[in-house]
């Protein structure tokens, strides 16, 4: 990537511009993977689909681009880094297009399949886009930069899709990707240079068909998982059985054969595998917060969608002034000293989300949420320059897409997991708090004057019940909160094995290792 470094230092400013088109990229995809929650009930009611067949619209996209990440690295090698973001850019658009138009549920599942498969690359190459146009010394502030539209995407997504499907129509959700999809796709053309593509690139189609039958059914198993009862139904276990056996098949592939879909050599350098493990861990608290807290606040507080929005979006706020932070610091400190208070900062905000009531006020869940985003902005960027330090610059797409890959299954365990643990516990949680409700319960006597309730009567005992059930809902909530405080806490003491190349060290292809590691 040498050629590339000596064209934009001699082009300075086509690199700025360069990094707000790829950032754009970004978001337009990250923001598509949340956009799409808020608006289902009005697709439902759009196209008469019952609950469980309009979930497929999130569940078609997750699947395709679970799959389509996993063939990044192969297709930029095999056609070049330009032709291929191009050709996703303009493929995601056209496909958005299409969603916004359907008229019927399956042509939108289509259209969705689409949409994930031709977006799941944009992600991974704006990553390797920015490692490979700015020198070794800035790498560290340009990871800070594409934090920033990684987080930018689902921050925003619930807001402005409550927004559009609330004041507009839910189709908007989808038009607005057509002005930045042909915004990207011209300045692409304009500002990043060719790289050569290697025909000769070998493409393992069994070891390609093996993983991605094992992302399809490890995806439809968790997505689907909660509806079906989990384990108790035979798809479920069919699901399970298959991902199990073909992610093996897989594994023992990439080991035996020459030329393995994978290269084997990515998970033997310490830090980037590290930094996997770490980045599945950030996916799972912070998607399945993500997923958590509107379910809070609009089920058991009954908060509008635009002021659940508004209560979410200072979090954005403060990873965007974390990030900016670490931008200016990150060369002159250790990364990993950074990412340790981050990841305590997240683990802190998690564990304070533990001690909410039903009466938690506004201003505390405000507060709790941009102290989460500081952490999220302390750990984000020096975990992705970290990941990439010692591994050869040749590997970075590859590199990236699986990273990314493991975040979002990473997201997906988390969002499936927490959300079955709500579910189960909110049930064990009033059968227990049920024992305890008898006519000679004092707390009860107390509750019934100040609530102006009549247990004598079918109203009161339906009224009790509902408080019954929204207390065991919110303790299943704060449960889940102190699990992934602990979740964060587990994974904190990998960072004391991860190792910053040492100074006049050598990259494994013959550079000098990156300036900003040589303290």
């Amino acid at each position: 990537m040498a050629q590339m470094h000596e064209y934009f230092n001699a082009h300075p400013g086509r690199r700025s511009a360069l990094v707000v088109v790829v950032t754009l990229a970004m978001v337009m995809q990250t923001l598509d993977a949340t956009i799409a929650n808020v608006a289902l009930p009005h697709m439902q009611s759009s196209m008469s689909a019952a609950q469980d067949q309009i979930s497929w619209v999130l569940t078609s996209y997750m699947i395709a681009s679970a799959i389509g990440m996993s063939l990044t690295g192969f297709l930029a090698s095999r056609f070049g880094v330009k032709r291929l973001l191009n050709v996703s850019i303009v493929g995601f658009t056209v496909a958005s297009m299409l969603c916004g138009i359907a008229q019927s549920l399956p042509e939108m599942i289509l259209f969705r399949i689409a949409q994930g498969l031709f977006g799941a690359g944009l992600l991974p190459l704006s990553q390797s886009i920015m490692l490979d146009v700015f020198p070794r010394e800035k790498q560290g502030p340009a990871m800070a930069i594409w934090g920033m539209g990684v987080m930018l995407g689902p921050i925003l997504g619930p807001t402005l899709g409550g927004y559009l499907t609330e004041y507009y129509n839910w189709r908007w959700i989808f038009f607005i990707n057509a002005p930045l999809g042909v915004i990207c796709t011209l300045s692409v053309i304009a500002l990043l240079p060719e790289t050569p593509p290697n025909k000769q690139t070998y493409f393992d189609m069994l070891g390609f068909g093996l993983l991605a039958v094992a992302l399809a059914s490890f995806q439809l198993m968790l997505d689907r998982g909660e509806t079906l009862d989990w384990f108790s139904s035979g798809e479920i276990i069919i699901e399970a059985s298959l991902a199990g056996l073909c992610f093996y098949a897989f594994l023992a592939h990439v080991l035996t054969t020459d030329k393995p879909f994978i290269t084997p050599s990515l998970f033997r350098d310490l830090n980037y595998a590290v930094s996997m493990v770490i980045g599945a861990a950030f996916g799972v608290t912070l998607f399945a917060t993500m997923t958590l807290m509107p379910m809070m606040l609009q089920g058991l507080m009954h908060y509008s969608v635009i002021d659940t929005g508004l209560v979410l979006m200072p979090r954005g706020v403060g990873t965007m002034f974390a990030m900016a932070i670490v931008g200016r610091i990150i060369t002159r400190m250790d990364p990993r000293l950074i990412m340790f208070f981050g990841l305590m900062l997240t683990a802190a905000a998690l564990w304070h989300m533990s001690t909410w009531t039903v009466d938690v006020s506004e201003f505390e869940m405000i507060a709790t949420g941009v102290l989460q985003g500081v952490g999220i902005g302390f750990l984000f960027p020096p975990l992705s320059m970290i990941a990439y330090m010692t591994l050869a610059p040749t590997l970075r797409t590859e590199a990236a897409a699986f990273f990314s890959l493991t975040r979002n299954m990473g997201s997906s365990v988390g969002i499936s997991v927490m959300v079955a643990l709500l579910a189960q516990n909110t049930q064990i949680n009033h059968a227990t708090l049920a024992e305890h409700i008898t006519p000679f319960s004092r707390a009860l006597q107390a509750l019934i004057p100040s609530a102006g309730w009549s247990i004598d009567g079918a109203a009161g005992m339906a009224q009790l019940n509902g408080e019954l059930t929204r207390q065991a809902m919110m303790i299943s909530y704060v449960n889940d909160y102190r699990a992934m405080a602990y979740a964060i806490m587990i994974v904190t003491p990998l960072i004391f094995l991860l190792r910053l190349p040492k100074k006049g060290a050598v990259a494994p292809t013959g550079q000098p290792a990156m300036a900003a590691a040589e303290h």
